[in-house]
């Protein structure tokens, strides 16, 4: 098993991201955040969950939340596995090497809106 915390400021996010060997089970601690997953038949299970209640994501789908309260909120997740793993997928996407010109036919975007989003999510480079 594993444990995380996150903290989200008013408006923030946890992008859509998965976990290839763990199903999560999420308690909300603080705050009001809306929060889903995606099933593999790309049907959305989402609702707005208050401070107090649990969520599930189960291993392998994407998931997300964001804070659509008034304060800050606080998620504790749980994994069942030492090492659940995290693919965040807009940086899986646009911060990879994947072919332009694939991207342009998957998304329906231009060459330049493609190099805008791979402006935003390439990789740090280290100090």
């Amino acid at each position: 098993m594993s444990f995380s915390r996150a903290e989200l400021d008013v408006g923030g996010i946890n992008p859509p991201h998965f976990h290839p060997r763990a199903t999560e089970i999420a308690f909300l601690v603080k705050g009001s955040i809306y929060s889903g997953f995606v099933d593999s038949s790309n049907r959305v299970f989402a609702k707005v969950i208050q401070a107090g209640e649990v969520t599930v994501y189960p291993r392998g789908l994407v998931h997300f939340q964001m804070n659509v309260g008034d304060k800050p909120a606080m998620i504790f997740g749980s994994f069942n596995s030492q090492n659940p793993g995290i693919q965040k997928i807009p940086a899986a996407v646009f911060g990879s090497g994947i072919e332009e010109e694939l991207l342009e036919k998957a998304f329906g975007m231009s060459s330049r809106q493609i190099g805008l989003m791979r402006k935003r999510f390439e990789p740090k480079k280290a100090k």
